[in-house]
């Protein structure tokens, strides 16, 4: 099998950093200073001569579904941001991958439930505004990725690892490097402190405790 050029070699390494991004579900402020102040902690500096990927919430998506009594509630959040900042090339499992969700933008299409999701009987938004994670390993196996990572809910931190794949690459018209990933992860929300439920009429429980989560990407070089 011939070898790939080494330009290609390069730029499959920096493409398979962005996969750490991922999160999905899931994220913390470092896409820009008003977040990190929002969260309450400062945004950890930027190498000199590391290469910046901004998620492109326009064309991403964060989604998470979760059993309601014998269907599915399927939602997302509309506000979200989050960088990748891979500092060696050579080097993209020791990227650093932040991501920053607003919690307030809980979107389920039913206006009543988004309230309740707001509530403090579930994400309390309004104490708790910024769900965050951060990247500490990355594992990759081709364009498969691990990334595993501190995801932050109503002020509880716990580790979670992303199941991910690279979705491909591209050059935009101004020249900025494109990529795209997906990743998918399952949580347990009651670790996070969000335990509210009650029992079903026809018997079990209205919620799953185990909600799935699933990312898909597209980040520009800064």
């Amino acid at each position: 099998m011939p070898l790939a050029h080494p330009a290609v070699r390069r730029s499959r390494r920096l493409l398979a950093a962005v996969l750490s991004t991922v999160a999905l579900a899931l994220a913390s402020p470092a896409a820009g200073a008003q977040a990190a102040r929002d969260s309450g902690r400062v945004a950890p500096p930027v190498p000199p001569g590391a290469a910046v990927y901004v998620i492109d919430a326009a064309h991403s998506e964060l989604q998470f579904r979760v059993r309601h009594l014998i269907s599915r509630v399927t939602g997302s959040f509309n506000k979200w941001e989050g960088t990748i900042t891979v500092a060696d090339p050579a080097r993209w499992e020791a990227a650093a991958i932040e991501v920053a969700i607003d919690a307030a933008s809980i979107d389920t299409n039913n206006d009543r439930r988004d309230a309740d999701l707001r509530s403090d009987s579930f994400f309390d938004a309004e104490n708790h505004p910024v769900i965050t994670f951060r990247s500490t390993r990355i594992e990759r196996a081709g364009d498969a990725a691990k990334i595993h990572g501190d995801l932050t809910m109503r002020g509880v931190t716990r580790p979670v690892v992303l199941e991910g794949a690279f979705l491909g690459a591209t050059r935009g018209a101004q020249g900025k490097q494109r990529v795209g990933f997906e990743a998918t992860t399952t949580i347990d929300r009651t670790d996070f402190g969000i335990t509210w439920n009650r029992a079903a009429e026809g018997g079990g429980l209205t919620l799953a405790d185990e909600v799935q989560i699933a990312i898909t990407v597209a980040a520009v070089e800064r």
